[in-house]
This record gives structure tokens, C-alpha cells and sequence, in this order.
């Protein structure tokens, strides 16, 4: 190819490409090979940071996953070489040289999931075994994932440090987890591939609009989690919502790039495939739950939204009365800020403009760590919009540009604050 020439341009856009593709999947396989998260972690920087000295003066290798793999390898080995005092680490050197396929065992034999319950061991808390995996499985930045958590970047570095420093000072190995691992591990592992897709399906950074590879990725691994836990409502939860999202990818862009609202999208557009994939997991949890099975929990509720938004042939058809108590159901088990948020966005749909920003007003002043939240001040300016408050509108949209880093929705609230005043919706 042209663009993987020597000093093509081309070759930063490749480097792009497989850190989105194999990043995981090199320090996976290190990790397994080498017990040590910390190698596995510093080889693979060292090795793309070689392939972006190299890749634009020498050209992209006809298999960049095979050659980062060859040199994350090497650096990993030199690494253990020089700390080779120790019998372990000369055995480990040994192990890296075999380039065999491992041995599936246990009831997790994918690298990159065995990874992920491995960074959600019990001896971390909640919040750092879901960052932490987010930055080995996802290569997903510090700000990226402190955005996720509502968090200052700050206090996010801070907490990946501590929970490597407590995987290394608990000498917390990478290992096959059992039967019994999966269990106690699995809310956690769910909510990692969630905040893996939710960051793929909107990037919070940058001038695209999403990143396919992440939200690609994180569907990949709901799937493997359903072929590992079939009767498992909330992973059949999970996975449906990430399918019937995934399926309004199409129409969320104009032709000209520009971001489409759910509300005004072709839904001739929707991925058909995956949106009777989808359909079909909730159906299934319902049944389950109709003959006296466990009652869902907050993925297969918000899965249900999802088939309630994606079940109407026009916006105006939403059964916006079902959203609302789906969101009050969720909120009994899950009463966080989004969630609010989002179930006071239902109350506007079903009970009005001026009641859902009564709700969002009670919702700030109870939980100020909203206030940091972009969508927080975009549904505020859309329903101030609705109401006949404009001045105060374009403040609220203001406020959410300050917020958003996407270049794609940025333009897209900066039409709506621009309009505002202009039409006649009240």
C-alpha cells in the first residue's frame, strides 16, 4: 500500500489502527506470560512507542499486531533479563521464547478477558478495578476515564497508582479465575465493558464522533461473556443493550458528518441484524421473568429502554409512559445522578417540558458533581429551550460546550445554542 510507505503519513494513521486493534491483546498475552502487569504494561508503551520512531521511516509492516507482539516480547524479556537474580524471572524469560498457543483452561480462556478478571480481583476497590482495567484492556487515557467516573483526571492517576501498587505489594498474580472468581467478579467485569463501549460509542475526546474499535470491542466481549454465563440475566442484559445501541450507529451522522439526534434519525438507517439480536435477548430475560425467574437488574432494564425506543417506526411513536417506569424501576436499584438524569428526561417526554426541568434543577442542587457533566447541561438547555427561556438556554448550552470535547457533538451544540430564539417550540 502507498500510505504505509517510508515516511507516509499513512503510517501514523496505521499506528492509530493497531493501537485501537492490538493494544489489549499484547499486554493480555504478556500478562499471561509473564505473571507481571507491570511488564506486560511498560512493554507494550516501549513497543509502539518503537513502532512510531520506526513505522514512518521504514514503512508499517505487512502484520503490525504480529511485529508489536515480536517486540513487546523482546522488550519484555530484556526487561526480566535484567532483573534476572531471581530463578522466576530467568524461567519467565524462557516461557516468552515459546511462541505456541496457550492452552485454553478454566472457564476464561480468551487473554484478554482472563485480563479483565484478573484487574477486577477483590482485594481492589470497585472504582479501581474498573479504571484499571479500563487503561490495560481498552488503552483508554486518564482523562478518558476519569470522564467516565466524573472524576478529576488528578484524582483518576491517582487511583490506577494505588491499584497497581496494591496488585504488586499483594503479589495478585494473572491467573485462570475459577468458577467462583467469575461470580464474585462478574458486576464489575460488566461495568468495564460498558464504560468500554460508552467511550466508543460517544469518544469524549477529538474530531470523530465515536471510536468504533472501542464499542466494536466491547460488544466482542459481551458476546464471549454470554457463551461463558448463558443463564446470566444481567450479561444477556448487557450485551442486548450494547446490540440495540450499536444498532443506531448508521443514522447518527448526516451526510455531511454532522450529528444526529435519536429523535430525528432515519430509522430506515438501523442495523436490522442487530436490532433483532437485541430484541431477542430482552424477549428472552422477559420470559425468564414472567415465569418467576430473578428479577432484572440494571442492564436488562436499561435494555428494555432500548427495545422501547428502538420497538416505535417514529420518534413521536415512543411509548414514553413505559420509558418512565422502566426508569423508575431503575432507579430503585440504581439511584446515581445518570440515572436521574436520565429518567428526568423521561419525565419531560411523558409529563412535560417545565416538569422534567423542575427534576433536573432538584437533580443539580442534590448532587453538584453534575454539574461537571456535559449531558447534565445539555438536556437543561434543551428543555429551558422548550419552555420559552432562550437567554437562559444558550447559558446552559454554553456551559455544556466548556464541557464536551468531541469535536462532532461540540458543532452540533453550538447549532442548537445558535438557533435557539429562532424557532418556536415552547
Amino acid at each position: 500500500m502507498a500510505d504505509d510507505a517510508p515516511g507516509a503519513p499513512g503510517a501514523l494513521g496505521a499506528l492509530a489502527r493497531a493501537h485501537h486493534d492490538e493494544w489489549a491483546r499484547v499486554v493480555a498475552s504478556l500478562a499471561r506470560r509473564t505473571g507481571d502487569l507491570d511488564v506486560a504494561e511498560d512493554s507494550a508503551a516501549e513497543a509502539f512507542a518503537v513502532a512510531a520512531e520506526r513505522w514512518p521511516r521504514e514503512g508499517v509492516p505487512a502484520n503490525p499486531g504480529g511485529w508489536l507482539m515480536t517486540t513487546a516480547t523482546r522488550k519484555a524479556v530484556d526487561r526480566l533479563r535484567r532483573e534476572s537474580r531471581r530463578e522466576a524471572k530467568h524461567e519467565a524469560a524462557h516461557m516468552l521464547r515459546d511462541e505456541t498457543p496457550h492452552a485454553p483452561t478454566g472457564p476464561v480462556a480468551d487473554d484478554r478477558l482472563r485480563l479483565v478478571f484478573t484487574c477486577c480481583h477483590p482485594a481492589l476497590s470497585p472504582e479501581a478495578r474498573v479504571a484499571l482495567t479500563l487503561r490495560l484492556l481498552g488503552g483508554l487515557t486518564v482523562a478518558e476515564i476519569a470522564r467516565a467516573f466524573l472524576v478529576p483526571e488528578t484524582t483518576m492517576a491517582r487511583r490506577i497508582t494505588r491499584a497497581k501498587a496494591k496488585i504488586r505489594a499483594a503479589h495478585i498474580p494473572f491467573r485462570v479465575p475459577t468458577d467462583t472468581d467469575v461470580g464474585d467478579r462478574l458486576a464489575a467485569v460488566l461495568a468495564v465493558v460498558y464504560l468500554v463501549f460508552n467511550e466508543g460509542y460517544l469518544a469524549g475526546e477529538g474530531e470523530a464522533l465515536d471510536r468504533p474499535d472501542l464499542a466494536e470491542e466491547a460488544v466482542r466481549l459481551g458476546r464471549l461473556l454470554r457463551e461463558l454465563l448463558p443463564d446470566d440475566g444481567e450479561v444477556a442484559g448487557l450485551l442486548g443493550l450494547m446490540l440495540l445501541t450499536q444498532a443506531r450507529r448508521p443514522a447518527r451522522t448526516s451526510v455531511t458528518g454532522q450529528l444526529v439526534t435519536l429523535g430525528e434519525q432515519d430509522r430506515g438507517r438501523w442495523d436490522r441484524t442487530l436490532l433483532a439480536e437485541g430484541h431477542a435477548l430482552v424477549d428472552e430475560r422477559v420470559r425468564v421473568v414472567a415465569v418467576g425467574g430473578p428479577r432484572p437488574g440494571r442492564y436488562q432494564l436499561q435494555a428494555a429502554v432500548a427495545a422501547v425506543h428502538t420497538s416505535a417506526a417514529r420518534a413521536k411513536d415512543t411509548d414514553w409512559r413505559a420509558v418512565l417506569a422502566l426508569y423508575d424501576a431503575l432507579a430503585r436499584l440504581d439511584p446515581s445522578p445518570v440515572v436521574l438524569l436520565n429518567r428526568a428526561v423521561a419525565v419531560s417526554e411523558a409529563e412535560g417540558a417545565a416538569a422534567g426541568l423542575a427534576e433536573v434543577e432538584r437533580l443539580l442542587a442534590a448532587h453538584p458533581v453534575l454539574d461537571g457533566y456535559h449531558a447534565l447541561h445539555v438536556t437543561r438547555a434543551e428543555l429551558l429551550r422548550r419552555v420559552g427561556r432562550p437567554e437562559d438556554a444558550r447559558g446552559a448550552y454554553d456551559r455544556a460546550l466548556s464541557l464536551t470535547g468531541n469535536a462532532a457533538e461540540r458543532a452540533h451544540l453550538e447549532r442548537r445554542r445558535d438557533d435557539t430564539g429562532r424557532d418556536t417550540t415552547g
